[in-house]
């Protein structure tokens, strides 16, 4: 498992408005893609410069392509992360204000004090 390539991937798609879009209506193929194309550039290097290593785990990829942020907290996802662009594709999606930041915050409710460890 690495919580480093979860938050990546939380972080690299949450910044390109055009990601969002892709992953909200074809997870399956987002993750896929990312997970072929994206997941081992280095971050923020500005030469083109790879690792080979990193991949999502099932259990990972399961959790992405199922759009399940409850499940992404449990592996150990930055909560931040996972808020900020499941807000990006979801608030739109309800009537209220803050009203998916409610859902996620209900959620979320029955984790308690000690939280997943979200150190990468």
């Amino acid at each position: 498992m690495s919580k480093y390539l979860l938050n990546k991937f939380l972080y690299t798609v949450d910044r390109d408005p055009e990601l969002v879009e892709r992953y909200r209506d074809d997870p399956q193929g987002t993750v896929t893609w990312w997970e072929a194309e994206r997941a081992n550039q280095i971050l923020n290097c500005h030469v083109p410069e790879a690792s080979t290593w990193l991949r999502f785990t099932d259990e990972e990829r399961e959790a992405l392509t199922g759009h399940d942020y409850v499940r992404l907290f449990a592996l150990g996802a930055h909560p931040f992360l996972t808020l900020t662009l499941f807000i990006a594709m979801f608030e739109r999606d309800h009537a209220e204000p803050l009203s998916f930041q409610k859902e996620y915050a209900r959620r979320l409710a029955h984790f308690s004090l000690p939280y997943p460890d979200i150190a990468t």
